[in-house]
């Protein structure tokens, strides 16, 4: 089982998809990190110097290939399980959207437009989404989420971080897939 962290940004998916992986003791995939790793740049200087396009094609490359690891775990023998934080367009790409669901669940990380303002009050430089076209911030988040909303609608389950800590999103998770999805300690490794 993999745990799929989506949504837009700011909403806390790399901090909840780190605190769920070691909660769980599952792996953890940030896609972003692991793209500017393989790029040798971060994401904000390949917009820059190669296109959003050029991104979208490294970010579906990365997606296929950690939704193809079919490999096993080596105590339970079923697929290894894994925490996936995904960047804030991958669900829009009907190709992620359908290797990610094909793998896992998918959960949908929200909070109002306003919290995401504040939280990136100050980063705006290295949030290429955000600096595009020079609307106001708050104009462009707005664009932004009602273009995506289709795409995160489509997830399995719903978080809102807006008034909630790290924990307690965490907490809703767990408490939302308990039912369905048992959580195995098992031991972590990369890609």
């Amino acid at each position: 089982m993999k745990f799929i962290l989506t949504g837009f940004m700011a909403t806390g998916k790399t901090t909840v998809a780190r605190h769920l992986a070691r909660r769980l003791q599952w792996r953890l995939i940030e896609c972003d990190a692991e793209i500017s790793a393989r790029a040798g740049k971060p994401i904000h200087q390949i917009f820059r110097e190669s296109g959003e396009a050029h991104f979208r094609e490294l970010e579906r490359s990365l997606i296929a290939e950690i939704t193809a690891d079919r490999r096993l775990c080596p105590q339970c023998g079923r697929p290894r399980p894994a925490i996936i934080a995904t960047g804030g367009g991958a669900l829009v790409d009907p190709q992620n959207y359908a290797a990610l669901r094909g793998c896992g669940l998918i959960i949908c990380l929200t909070a109002s437009p306003d919290v995401i303002a504040r939280r990136v009050t100050g980063s705006v430089k290295v949030r290429p989404m955000l600096s595009h076209r020079g609307a106001p911030i708050k104009q462009r988040i707005g664009e932004l989420m009602e273009s995506r909303r289709e795409a995160y609608a489509r997830a399995s389950l719903t978080v809102d971080t807006s008034d909630r800590t790290v924990d307690q999103v965490v907490d809703a998770i767990l408490d939302a897939t308990a039912k369905g999805y048992p959580t195995i300690a098992h031991p972590t490794e990369g890609i």
